[in-house]
């Protein structure tokens, strides 16, 4: 059809910045996901254990709710380390669920309608897509994890004073850095199995299967060389012994005591698997399809 006005003009308004276009994919994203009843009532259901442990903490420091609740101090749990390494626990837990929620369609659904070329022939790396796709879960993760850690370990501090909070810093690390680690390996491991199997249900039976295949794998490993070292092939005792280093406890998951090693071998592991998943990750995520 021949155009006869050429009264067009570039775009004129402002430009989104370089380093926050990744965001538009959440943006869009939480739209969908907050749609549904079951999703919304399960990421509320996630905010009663920080709830818990929060007025946990605050009884500690008030003997007067204490009375009137007929509460004995020794029958409190202590606010320590252990304290916040039980509520990571709790709350990485519930990470898993909500990833295996909404983690499978996150990439399937664009490659299963060939939408890739139309977010990468604009000013969008591949590198920003998996990234944008990864920020899904990571936001609504870090909003149960490490926000909530980092306030309850603030509330403790402002009741119990600064000298509590110079003292046990490390505990806020800990949970910063678990909480991110366990939020890199679940957002990582979703997009991985997004990209190579379209099928929601199959998706996430392959979340879980990962799991258990990880667990069979090490304990494979295990008997036939008669040692524990095979138990890093299990990505749930890698967590277990990240965990324990970062919290300062003993290693708990069967690797050999020697906490210098076992946690460094755990990092190690961690890693490798990370950047298979990354190779993974760029084999499928593509522009185009290349069919022989």
């Amino acid at each position: 059809m021949a155009v006869y006005e050429h009264a067009y003009k570039p775009y004129a308004g402002p430009l989104t910045p370089e380093w926050s276009r990744f965001l538009i994919i959440p943006r869009h994203a939480y739209r969908d996901v907050f749609r549904s009843k079951l999703f919304t009532g399960f990421f509320a259901l996630c905010f009663v254990c920080p709830l818990v442990m929060a007025i946990l903490i605050y009884l500690h420091h008030n003997l007067t709710a204490m009375a009137i609740f007929q509460i004995n101090l020794r029958d409190l749990a202590p606010i320590n380390g252990f304290f916040f390494q039980v509520y990571i626990g709790i709350q990485t837990g519930l990470a898993f669920l909500l990833t295996v929620l909404i983690g499978p369609p996150l990439i399937s659904r664009d490659l299963a309608n060939n939408a890739l070329p139309l977010y990468l022939c604009r000013p969008f790396s591949r590198a920003e897509y998996v990234i944008g796709k990864m920020s899904v879960l990571m936001i609504l993760i870090s909003a149960i994890t490490w926000v909530p850690g980092a306030l309850l370990f603030l509330f403790q501090s402002y009741l119990e004073g600064a000298g509590w909070f110079a003292s046990n810093l490390w505990i806020a690390v800990a949970v910063f850095v678990d909480s991110w680690t366990w939020i890199a390996l679940l957002a990582l491991l979703s997009v991985t199995i997004s990209a190579w199997v379209k099928w929601r249900l199959a998706a996430s039976a392959a979340l879980f299967g990962l799991f258990i295949i990880s667990n069979a794998i090490g304990m494979t490993v295990n008997n036939v060389l008669r040692t524990k070292w095979g138990s890093l092939f299990n990505l749930t005792v890698i967590m277990k012994t990240i965990e324990d280093g970062l919290f300062r406890n003993p290693n708990s998951m069967g690797i050999p005591q020697w906490m210098v090693l076992a946690t460094p071998a755990a990092w190690i592991a961690l890693a490798l698997f990370g950047a298979f998943c990354l190779f993974l990750l760029t084999r499928k995520v593509r522009a185009y399809e290349v069919v022989s």
